[in-house]
């Protein structure tokens, strides 16, 4: 069935591994998957059946059920490691250049014309953390009614003050002239208004937070479809991470669980196009807080709404679930960290496996774009829709997981197969063998019986891989008890993908491994 929706949800900070130039960064060996689920409050059962846990290289890697859906992680091309150069990147924008950054403050000289252009006056201006500059300098802001002005190891410039002192609205028009001084050489990535309430010592940040973000330089994800005429939903602040351009409609979100609550709404309507989600309480309230215990709650929570999400999802429903940098919560560090990003992706039917490492977060944008059908010149490459050979060696690679599972304790010979049923459903099965030997059930039948027994009744592809060892090295043709079982119940026009698991899968129809088999016609 054609895709009509697609749900990209950015669970912002939850990088999967340090990237091979982490180190340049500051950032060697952060792992924010890795402190995370390190956490006894971490359960992410539904995150494990998408594939989370098969992701190769995390240091997480854990054996199983095979889950439902397709699995990987990508690599940053950007130079950089913030939200908006990794949100671009997913939507098809590589930044060559890194934003520019302010580890000493920012020069005298720009707050002078920020100054002058607002009328009000600068406190700090130096790097800070966001809870801890409003506790050391609100009060003097209160009094003063000048503006906490700072920043961190990010492309930002953050505008702190009073909400009793200088209304929220003035607070944003202070931050939009900001952002228009704030170009060429000082372009920084974003421009974020943080209001504060409450009385000394007890200022707490309110839900005001607005950022002012950089147009992308180029055409993203979003201007192609809004081109096409689809609806690009957004969900939190991917509309200031893109500064409205490409955004047919904008849903502002208070925390994660708002954020999940108005997903969920948004997939109850109807709509043909992208809902663009981030949630950024993982990042903002436990990452950068040095928080894994409460990161490793949220995330929980975000696998409790996840399953019931899954089970709504229509058959024309596309979820893809990444990150758009890393945050270690177990670093010394409170910064963003430089790592790869997973990719889980699930629809109705799927065939599951691994997609490996993709080279540029940019792949998320290119598979979305190319499953609308849309020409484009995104960078990345699309790992959906998927060629008829690269199905045929995800089916191949289920079979030997499958293989896994063969008792074979008399020829030490273990096979696996993977059923493909017209619904998209796939069943696995290895073969059985019994001291008497003609019992034994062969790796085919086993998947077949199963498959009938669970009320399946059409197949289009069956993957078989075999050998002795560890690894599949041999090709097994079904034997002769299969091939005839086979033709039967799935009839002469079933591929029959064999691998050895070195090479390109061969790919047979059934009826030319068995010409003449024995069918319900033979009977008459």
């Amino acid at each position: 069935m054609e895709i009509k929706r697609v749900f990209l949800i950015v669970l912002d900070s939850f990088g999967v591994g340090a990237l091979p130039d982490a180190g340049a960064f500051g950032d060697e060996g952060s792992n924010t998957l890795k402190s995370v689920s390190a956490s006894p409050a971490f359960h992410a059962p539904n995150l494990e059946r998408l594939g989370l846990f098969r992701i190769g290289g995390t240091d997480c890697e854990r054996e199983g059920t095979m889950p439902i859906g397709l699995y990987g992680k990508a690599a940053e091309r950007s130079m950089g490691k913030d939200t908006v150069t990794g949100h671009w990147e997913l939507a098809g924008v590589i930044s060559e250049r890194a934003m520019p950054v302010y580890p000493d403050g920012f020069p005298p000289s720009l707050l002078e014309r920020i100054e002058r252009e607002t009328g009000i006056g600068t406190l700090c201006n130096r790097p800070y953390s966001g809870t801890e500059v409003i506790r050391d300098y609100g009060r003097e802001q209160a009094q003063t009614g000048r503006m906490i002005v700072y920043t961190s190891a990010d492309s930002v410039y953050q505008a702190a003050a009073h909400e009793n002192v200088i209304p929220t609205e003035r607070l944003y028009d202070y931050c939009r002239a900001a952002r228009r001084i704030l170009q060429g050489e000082h372009a920084v990535g974003r421009v974020i208004a943080r209001p504060f309430r409450g009385e000394y010592p007890d200022y707490e940040r309110t839900a005001g937070r607005h950022d002012f973000a950089l147009e992308p330089p180029a055409p993203t994800l979003l201007d192609l479809l809004s081109e096409a005429g689809l609806q690009t939903i957004a969900i939190g602040k991917i509309s200031d991470i893109f500064a409205g351009r490409g955004i047919g409609e904008k849903i502002p979100t208070a925390s994660n669980a708002d954020g999940m609550q108005k997903t969920a709404e948004t997939a109850e309507r109807d709509f043909k196009g992208l809902c663009f989600v981030n949630l950024v309480d993982f990042d903002s309230a436990y990452g950068h807080r040095n928080d894994p215990d409460g990161y490793a709650k949220a995330i929980s929570a975000f696998d409790r709404w996840l399953g019931g999400f899954l089970d709504s999802m229509r058959e024309e429903d596309l979820l893809i679930l990444t990150a758009d940098h890393g945050c270690d919560p177990a670093t010394a560090s409170t910064d963003h960290s430089r790592e790869y990003i997973p990719i889980l992706a699930y629809r109705r039917g799927i065939l599951p496996g691994d997609i490996g490492i993709r080279q540029s977060y940019a792949d998320v944008g290119k598979t979305i774009a190319a499953v609308f059908g849309i020409e484009n010149s995104l960078p990345g490459r699309a790992f959906l829709p998927e060629s008829e050979q690269d199905c045929r060696r995800r089916l191949a690679a289920l079979a030997a997981e499958a293989r896994k599972k063969a008792y074979a304790p008399y020829s030490g010979f273990r096979v696996g197969a993977a059923l493909l049923g017209k619904d998209g459903s796939v069943t696995l099965g290895c073969n059985v063998e019994s001291a008497a030997f003609s019992p034994t059930c062969c790796a085919e039948r086993t998947a077949l019986v199963k498959a009938i027994s669970e009320g399946k009744r059409e197949f289009t592809r069956i993957a078989v891989v075999g050998g002795r060892g560890e690894e599949p090295n041999a090709v097994c043709p079904p034997c002769g008890v299969c091939r005839q079982f086979l033709f039967e119940l799935c009839g002469g026009a079933l591929e029959v993908i064999l691998s050895d698991g070195r090479g390109e899968p061969a790919v047979h129809r059934l009826d030319e491994l068995l010409p003449l088999g024995f069918g319900e016609d033979s009977l008459g």
